[in-house]
């Protein structure tokens, strides 16, 4: 393992790995249980740069109340490891994680159960994290689980529109798909540099959903450069036109710059509002600065 954590590390990559703080992992392996401390040593002197910890076994012998204390001793033996390993809290968005997280060491935790690669598990999951937002931040953040993005479960517009949404949320981009053959749409997608940016904004401030009127929905979410990413998503299964009012994102005036995310142009801005049309499952994307 210290090889092959070498080998990852001179390609320029880090490496996880995953246990339970239960008896087994949801595939009956062997968790950490009883040997947490033992486990985050090893794991450091292997190399290893992150942690998924997930309930699973454990829900077999702890109950909810008690999951924080759980969680809390690997969070300490990973602090006491020597190494700074990246803590993933799995357990489904249960007990309010959000909460307490931060406070048990956790970097990330995940909000719900897990995502499945259609657009009724993507968008039920995806547009339901606007009242948690307050609770992500720099180095601690909500995870609404991986991308779906490439498994052929969705269509491209879709896929866009994942990606779009975990974006604007301050998500972790955990690609899900298969790298070594992915088509170049799904490239373009996963790798589109300008959708990466909003997502690692230093600032670290979660989306929140602006409005809603039916099946359309605006998100906004403040970056550290003063501006504002726009999400204008339509979740109806026809197109629809959409108009945003700049007043409403709280800009006084008339922006006098916005970028559309996707089609990678300068979009020209004239009086107190937007509009655009929207195809349907689909999203237009702005960066918008005063």
């Amino acid at each position: 393992m210290k090889a092959l954590a070498d080998y990852v590390h001179s390609k320029g990559l880090k490496l996880g790995i995953y246990s339970s703080p239960g008896p087994n992992t949801c595939a009956g392996y062997e968790g950490s249980y009883g040997h947490e401390e033992q486990d985050a040593k090893v794991y450091a002197s292997w190399g290893i740069d992150y942690l998924k910890y997930d309930w699973c076994g454990a829900r077999n012998i702890y109950k909810d109340s008690e999951m924080q204390a759980v969680y809390q001793k690997m969070g300490d033996a990973l602090q006491a490891s020597g190494r700074p390993i990246v803590f993933s809290l799995c357990q489904y968005g249960r007990d309010d994680v959000w909460k307490w997280g931060p406070q048990v060491g956790g970097n990330l935790w995940r909000t719900t159960g897990d995502i499945r690669d259609s657009w009724d598990s993507m968008s039920k999951i995806g547009f339901n994290q606007s009242e948690i937002a307050q609770y992500a931040g720099p180095g601690h953040w909500n995870d609404p689980d991986m991308l779906e993005v490439g498994n052929g479960g969705m269509n491209t517009t879709e896929y866009k529109t994942h990606m779009s949404l975990w974006a604007i949320l301050a998500a972790p981009l955990l690609a899900g798909n298969d790298l070594q053959h992915m088509s170049e749409e799904i490239r373009q997608i996963l790798m589109n540099r300008d959708v990466i940016a909003v997502d690692q904004d230093p600032a670290g401030k979660q989306g929140t959903r602006l409005s809603q009127s039916g099946d359309r929905e605006i998100w906004v979410r403040e970056l550290a450069d003063g501006s504002k990413a726009v999400g204008l998503f339509n979740r109806a299964s026809d197109t629809s036109n959409m108009a945003l009012k700049w007043a409403d994102v709280g800009f006084t005036q008339t922006p006098k710059q916005a970028r559309d995310l996707w089609l990678h142009k300068e979009v020209k801005l004239q009086g107190p509002e937007f509009s655009a049309s929207v195809p349907p499952h689909g999203v237009v994307m702005l960066r918008v600065s005063q």
